[in-house]
């Protein structure tokens, strides 16, 4: 439910035969507005197959723009302080102990480590947008070390209090991430060729298709090899799951952005879109493994 492949499959071959898909561009700035621009031309054809197929796919494609929305989580509202959107980031590093969704996403990104370390001879640089206060980038370095794999871990985010709080555990844990205040759309500040993998982990819905575009982009103008992205898999069943696992943290505010976020989810179809406009390519590949959607993309040329 809620991913619609065979309506959102339908829709997209015939933009691609029509000669719309992958759009072309030229900067940064028409790569944002050329990607946003195309999505909702991508929903207006899937709405216009679903009428065509029947009305079972009519239905399902209604519910989905029922569910839809993209209001801003109460944590990317510019009135929120820091310290709010700190404590944010730490229900949601709790939460994902308790759901041990992080020794998850770790087991997901250990074989693009493995490989990657097996074709360079120092170690493996991580740059983690949106990182928070470090919860994956710390569960990623526990998890290298008892491997032997070596890996360095820069975790970044525009937040300086979460910065700073994941400097603070970084210290307290003795473990050596690296932590940096950083906008993910403007990755000038990273030294050219010193990121071999760039990671966007639970955060892929906080932007707009055209941001994902450009942190792509970014991932293959720094060198980065890969660009992993992993989020919640669009569906009904996390629609529900995601705020009542939240609602364990007894925040209301963290619940009500927990409703929010499962319902902007992308579609892999959409995350396919997306990595294919920043690219102009098919190197890359969408996976669902439960509850997570992963997106990887071979960015270096």
């Amino acid at each position: 439910m809620l991913q619609l492949r065979t309506t959102a499959y339908f829709a997209l071959d015939r933009l691609r035969s029509k000669g719309e898909f992958p759009p072309k561009w030229n900067s940064p700035e028409e790569l944002e507005s050329v990607t946003n621009h195309f999505m909702q031309r991508f929903m207006d054809e899937r709405m216009e197959a679903s009428r065509e197929l029947g009305p079972g796919f009519h239905l399902l494609e209604l519910l989905d723009r029922v569910v839809r929305c993209e209001d801003q989580e109460y944590m990317d509202e510019p009135s929120t302080d820091g310290e709010e959107k700190a404590a944010m980031v730490r229900a949601l590093d709790r939460m994902n102990d308790l759901t041990m969704i992080y020794r998850h996403q770790v087991e997901l990104l250990e074989p693009t480590l493995v490989e990657l370390s097996q074709e360079r001879k120092g170690p493996v640089r991580v740059l983690e947008l949106a990182a928070g206060s470090g919860g994956l980038a710390f569960a990623l370095a526990e998890h290298a070390r008892n491997k032997g794999i070596r890996i360095e871990i820069t975790a970044s985010d525009i937040v300086p209090e979460s910065v700073e709080a994941g400097r603070r555990a970084a210290a307290d844990r003795g473990l050596a991430v690296d932590f940096k205040v950083v906008n993910a759309f403007d990755l000038s500040g990273i030294a050219g060729d010193a990121i071999d993998m760039v990671v966007v982990s639970q955060s892929l819905h906080h932007f707009t298709p055209g941001q994902l575009s450009l942190m792509i982009a970014g991932a293959g103008n720094l060198g980065a090899s890969v660009f992993v992205g992993i989020d919640g898999h669009r569906s009904t069943l996390l629609l529900a799951g995601v705020p009542f696992v939240a609602s364990l943290q007894g925040i209301a505010e963290f619940t009500g952005d927990a409703f929010t976020s499962a319902r902007k989810f992308y579609s892999d179809i959409e995350l396919d879109i997306i990595a294919e406009i920043a690219t102009g390519r098919r190197l890359h590949r969408v996976e669902c493994s439960w509850p997570l959607s992963v997106l990887t993309v071979r960015t270096a040329t």
